[in-house]
């Protein structure tokens, strides 16, 4: 072998070995930021009681007897204690949450502290009304099947904003299957200009931040 070809030879390795480096960085970076990031942003915290909602769907008359439209329009999202206690004044069955529930927070006139999945910032206004009443909207559209769940899943808290993995949702790649996977801005742009919403009465405006940002 020549000199020269020798010389081709090594800077080939040195070319293939950097190529290599690279990959394995790349591979690591991903996997770090993909898998590993999540679990450390986000805290799994357990709500003050396992809900049923379909057991609960059994007995009341609809969904609306739990989350209505108060006379004002606003809309009563997490159901306060004055909504519970016509049914849980005394214990109702033997499991230990019922108990703890009538015993710590009936008695006393305590709300229960829900966390809230679908808290928003308070920059952010959204109006059920507008979704539900002028556009028709299922609430399975952004909260899924809630309704007919016996449990209710881990709520996943950012630990820098302190709000709910569902406003981001699951796939750090933004990735949906679902309608309800994730409750974020573009989402709802996009779900907008699927349905022709228009979102300001000036054409130039259409979209603006401050549309529902105030």
């Amino acid at each position: 072998m020549s000199a020269i070809e020798e010389k081709k030879a090594k800077t080939d390795s040195g070319a293939g070995f950097i190529l290599l480096f690279f990959i394995l960085g790349l591979v690591s970076s991903l996997l770090t930021g993909w898998v590993a990031f999540p679990k450390l942003l986000y805290s799994q915290k357990s709500q003050p009681f396992d809900f049923n909602h379909a057991i609960h769907l059994d007995m009341v008359d609809g969904c609306e007897s739990c989350h209505f439209f108060r006379e004002d329009g606003t809309y009563a999202g997490v159901p306060k204690l004055a909504q519970c206690i016509d049914c849980h004044e005394e214990v109702q069955g033997g499991t230990e949450d019922e108990a703890i529930f009538v015993e710590e927070y009936v008695a006393n006139y305590r709300e229960v502290p829900w966390l809230i999945y679908s808290e928003q910032p308070d920059c952010v206004f959204f109006s059920h009304a507008a979704h539900v009443k002028s556009g028709g909207m299922d609430c399975v559209t952004c909260h899924g099947n809630i309704g007919t769940s016996t449990s209710l899943k881990p709520y996943e808290e950012n630990r820098i904003t302190g709000y709910s993995r569902d406003i981001w949702g699951k796939n750090i790649a933004g990735i949906k299957k679902n309608t309800w996977d994730r409750m974020k801005m573009d989402d709802c742009a996009a779900c907008h200009r699927e349905n022709g919403v228009k979102q300001n009465s000036v054409q130039t405006h259409k979209g603006a931040c401050f549309v529902c940002h105030k």
